[in-house]
């Protein structure tokens, strides 16, 4: 594969890529960062990709890595006493991203690959190195945890409701 052709399939799979990440990580600037450092590290490597038939799942798993990097490198750092984003304040409160943050490693990165990084159960099970059907039991797992997640969030809700009444 040429640097033109990495050029061009990356630019193809870029949203895709940052879609991802700030699934992951939560905030556009962090996104963007992962999303560079994914093309850089993908552009050094370009020579170690052996089938270019896999390059959006070789991107994405380097994706992945980076991201997990940053999370472990912002659990050292002191957290920074800042305003958050408007968007950014509500999308942290919403109980599906909380009940997602909760999920193992290997649930999570299912459920973050095929609803919100929008690859088929194929490409999901390639990026992660997992069989089909090893994919396919980890989603349902993930979802039913998640349905039971929500469930429990809806419950309080409502017992909150009913005591304000």
């Amino acid at each position: 594969m040429t640097r033109e052709e990495f050029a061009a399939q990356t630019e193809e799979i870029r949203i895709k890529l940052f879609r991802t990440a700030m699934i992951y990580l939560g905030n556009e600037h962090d996104a963007l960062e992962a999303v560079d450092e994914t093309v850089y590290k993908g552009l050094c490597a370009l020579k170690k990709l052996r089938q270019p038939e896999y390059f959006d799942t070789w991107m994405t798993r380097i994706l992945i890595n980076e991201c997990y990097k940053m999370m472990r490198r912002h659990k050292r750092e002191e957290p920074m006493e800042t305003m958050p984003e408007i968007s950014q304040e509500v999308f942290d409160r919403l109980p599906l991203k909380d009940a997602i943050g909760m999920l193992p490693e290997e649930l999570k990165d299912i459920v973050v690959l095929r609803f919100f990084g929008g690859f088929t159960m194929a490409e999901t099970a390639r990026i992660l190195g997992v069989p089909q059907g090893t994919a396919a039991t980890r989603q349902r797992k993930a979802l039913g945890l998640l349905r039971l997640a929500l469930d429990e969030e809806g419950c309080e809700k409502e017992v909150k409701h009913g005591l304000q009444r």
